[in-house]
């Protein structure tokens, strides 16, 4: 193989890839995805290791796909990447087939071909599948192996549909995903239904619409008008509790602020009239100033007296030490004794 041949196989592969994950998938009738080269007959082992390398191993997967979800998603996935290199058809029933051997469904056969064909893992959708594989339908599509989960399908009279692919030798099985079918969700849209009829009306459709009669349309409006009422009160007592959160919020910056200043107050009224305080220091400076001013130094002791003048004669010195008396023993007594120093003065003067 030269090596501008292999890089066109790598290109024509990518935009393939491209194409593949850009676009919906052919319908099988509208396109020519027929597999041209020789169809031999393959076994698994020989499909696992990738063989033939001139096509791919054409698997088929076939269903209902009604409310497509995550499992069926999860069942074509397992189908896709069964072996390296595989091609993967998915063959859809109509409705007339679905209604007469299974029930009722929710999607009409046009949406449920629709959704298959926007799988990332499908390749070719088949519109109008049989509902019971025949010889003629498997080597017009050349389909080497069908996939589907293990558990025998009971259906059209028979205890297992898929019964004669097992026996060739074409049966491939996959795992069902727990906790998700169709059936699980139609289960939960009827318990819900409700529910689902309230919001239905709250958005427009008639009762006429969704089959409600007019006392359950008056009930599920009224219920509507209550679920109102509830709300609001709901978004008020949050607003509220929103509203009290921020003052407590704020109150506690208040508080907290308001502790800082105090500490700050007294940190700062302590420094300025505490026992060390600079106030003190100044009253004590301005003390010493005052008492300074009030008592000068006094003079020396040896200082010279002054000369006493001439003229003057000293100034007699009088004791002002009291006197020792006796305290007079009576009144007469007392009388006489102011008397006598009444006429001692008298002499003096």
């Amino acid at each position: 193989m030269s090596r501008h041949t292999s890089e066109y196989g790598i290109l024509s592969s990518r935009v393939s890839w491209v194409w593949t994950l850009t676009a919906p998938a052919p319908f099988a009738d509208e396109t020519n995805c027929q597999c041209q080269a020789p169809h031999e007959k393959l076994t698994i082992a020989q499909a696992r290791l990738g063989t033939p390398v001139d096509r791919p191993v054409r698997v088929y997967a076939d269903g209902i796909f009604d409310l497509f979800h995550s499992g069926h998603a999860r069942a074509l996935m397992q189908a896709k990447t069964l072996f390296p290199n595989s091609y993967l058809l998915v063959g859809v029933c109509s409705d007339d087939l679905t209604h007469k051997f299974k029930g009722f469904t929710v999607m009409n056969e046009a949406e449920r071909y629709e959704a298959l064909r926007h799988c990332r893992y499908v390749d070719e959708v088949i519109r109008n599948a049989p509902w019971t594989l025949t010889p003629e339908f498997l080597e017009k599509h050349k389909i080497d192996f069908v996939a589907h989960d293990d558990i025998p399908y009971s259906s059209a009279g028979s205890d297992d549909v898929y019964k004669h692919i097992k026996e060739a030798g074409m049966f491939v099985p996959t795992q069902r995903t727990e906790g998700i079918s169709t059936s699980d969700i139609i289960t939960r849209i009827v318990r819900d239904y409700d529910v689902y009829a309230r919001r239905n009306l709250q958005r427009g459709y008639t009762a006429k619409e969704l089959n409600v009669s007019f006392i359950n349309e008056k009930r599920y409006r009224f219920q509507n008008q209550v679920d109102k009422m509830k709300e609001k009160v709901k978004n008020v007592e949050e607003r509220s509790k929103e509203f009290v959160n921020r003052v407590e919020e704020k109150s506690h910056d208040l508080i907290q602020k308001w502790e800082e200043k105090s500490r700050e107050f007294i940190g700062n009224f302590l420094e300025l009239f505490g026992p060390d305080g600079a106030w003190k220091q100044m009253f004590q400076e301005r003390s010493s100033r005052m008492l300074q001013a009030l008592s000068p130094k006094q003079s020396p002791v040896s200082s010279p007296t002054r000369s006493r003048s001439p003229s003057r004669s000293p100034s007699p010195t009088f004791s002002w030490l009291p006197l020792k008396t006796s305290p007079p023993s009576s009144p007469k007594a007392a009388s006489a004794s102011i008397s006598s120093m009444s006429e001692g003065d008298e002499d003096e003067k």
